[in-house]
């Protein structure tokens, strides 16, 4: 039988995926010279080394690649099978290796694509191979995440783990035979422990400093108490870690690598919030995202504007489960917090007395009433509201609560993002820009005006949820998983292709 070219039989093969059927050159890719044989070598050792981007070879079939190359048996079907792998690997390398959207509910992301037939023709115009392979991974912090994948994996080796017993609050000041365990485990984790300056079980002020300190990295609450959840971040094994690591190296895979030139990042793994403006950093606050039971999605939208003063409409699933316990113990318990209660959701006419309401009778699942807070001090959305399109009803906004900011973990909302310092940010964006003034809208803010004002250039928002950051020489900084979402990141990773 005549043999069909190589780079037309494998786009034949792809070609009900692509829908279309993409011509090339008449040239063996893989196989039958020279040149093909050695892309074929060269993409076998990269995919080898693909642990290096938190991939597995394994999933790529280079052994039963490499028994075909030598049988010679069947000339197409190892084409195929070798194209096959590269189409793999090469899609999970630039995009990812699962499709994001089908990992968690809470995940709804615009997520780079990679056509295969562009990765073939691209693969066959390369003039190094080698080079272009490398070239399609993320640039940016990507490299840094690879030298701590790497660093850590080391440490795995030579690294005891000593977990910390869970018991009641280990407390500053109190003897507990935790603490030279706690010693141990701070030691493994590679901090410089001071010696006890009394009992050994004595938890000193030198050994709560430490633990102050490292509190303060993973975003815990900065109070040197040893409770739940210093002992649980204690307690994170270095498999963990590492598992962490490659869930954000997939993570960065996911979106595109150029973020544009005029953004909004927000972190809900570290709690912060970044502004880019012309590709500079312009603007940098903190914000208080959701709660484990109520955690922010990630996702990507766009704001426009804002607005002062806002209402807050309370979702059904907060009045039924928050509010309707208050009502039934006192009806006018949400009145004396600025709310007032609607039969209807779109005629403010139809406000209510709740005094004349059974809220006994009311299932709080199909729970009825509008409740909506009025502007003012006790507004649960603050003074300022930051309105875009997304399918889980969040927004970000000022709040009420200031004081929370000062707690290192930082998970109090329904899902919503609480921005420390909204009016500077808004100045910042409409910074050099005609007909703002700053001092008009803190007039409107004052005066208790409702003012919508448009941003001058809409900005592009980005949410995310990145567990591990890392510096330009590999050293990691983990946040905990407390979301739970990089388990699942992994575990999606490890199933096979479908």
């Amino acid at each position: 039988m005549t043999r069909v070219p190589l780079l037309i039989a494998v786009l034949a093969f792809f070609a009900p995926l692509l829908g279309a059927s993409p011509s090339f050159a008449d040239e063996p890719l893989w196989t039958g010279s020279r040149a093909a044989e050695a892309r074929t070598q060269t993409l076998l050792t990269v995919i080898r080394a693909s642990a290096e981007h938190g991939l597995d070879p394994a999933w790529y079939g280079v052994e039963r690649i490499e028994q075909a190359l030598k049988s010679s048996a069947d000339t197409e079907r190892t084409d195929q099978m070798i194209a096959e792998a590269f189409a793999a690997y090469a899609g999970d390398v630039s995009t990812g290796r699962v499709n994001a959207n089908t990992i968690d509910p809470d995940i709804s992301i615009e997520q780079r694509k990679a056509k295969k037939a562009d990765l073939l023709k691209a693969a066959a115009e390369a003039s190094d191979f080698r080079a272009w392979l490398a070239g399609l991974a993320p640039k940016g912090d990507y490299p840094a995440l690879q030298k701590a994948l790497a660093t850590w994996r080391q440490k795995r080796a030579a690294t005891t783990y000593t977990p910390i017993e869970r018991g009641d609050a280990l407390k500053p000041g109190k003897t507990d035979p935790r603490v030279p365990v706690l010693r141990k485990r701070l030691a493994e984790l590679e901090l410089t422990v001071p010696a006890a300056t009394g009992a050994p079980d004595l938890y000193d002020d030198p050994l709560v400093a430490l633990v102050k300190s490292y509190q303060e990295t993973k975003g815990l609450t900065v109070d040197g108490v040893i409770g739940d959840n210093t002992t649980r971040s204690l307690n994170t094994s270095l498999d963990d870690r590492i598992d962490q690591i490659v869930a954000n190296l997939e993570r960065r895979r996911w979106l595109a690598e150029d973020l544009g030139q005029r953004y909004v990042f927000v972190n809900t793994g570290d709690y912060s919030m970044v502004f880019v403006n012309d590709g500079k950093r312009v603007f940098e606050s903190q914000v208080i995202v959701g709660t484990p039971k109520h955690p922010t999605p990630e996702i990507q939208s766009t704001m426009f504007g804002f607005q002062t003063n806002p209402y807050w409409t309370v979702p059904q699933s907060i009045s039924g489960d928050e509010y309707l316990p208050l009502l039934r113990r006192d009806p006018y318990a949400l009145a004396n917090q600025g709310f007032k209660i609607f039969s209807s959701w779109s005629d403010n006419n139809s406000e209510i007395d709740p005094a004349t309401v059974d809220w006994n009778s009311i299932n709080p699942k199909a729970f009825p009433y509008r409740v909506r807070q009025e502007p003012g001090a006790t507004n649960a959305l603050g003074y300022i509201f930051f309105p875009f399109q997304n399918n889980y009803g969040i927004y970000m906004h000022d709040t009420a609560s200031r004081w929370l900011f000062t707690e290192g973990s930082r998970n109090f909302s329904h899902g919503c993002i609480r921005l420390q310092n909204p009016l500077d940010f808004v100045t910042k964006v409409f910074e050099g820009r005609a007909n703002f003034d700053r001092n008009r809208v803190q007039r409107a803010i004052d005066g208790g005006e409702q003012v919508h004002y448009s941003f001058p250039e809409s900005v592009k928002l980005y949410v995310t949820y990145r567990t591990v950051t890392a510096a330009p020489d590999g050293t990691p900084t983990f946040r905990d998983d407390v979301y739970g979402r990089d388990r699942k990141v992994v575990a999606a990773m490890g199933k096979p292709r479908s």
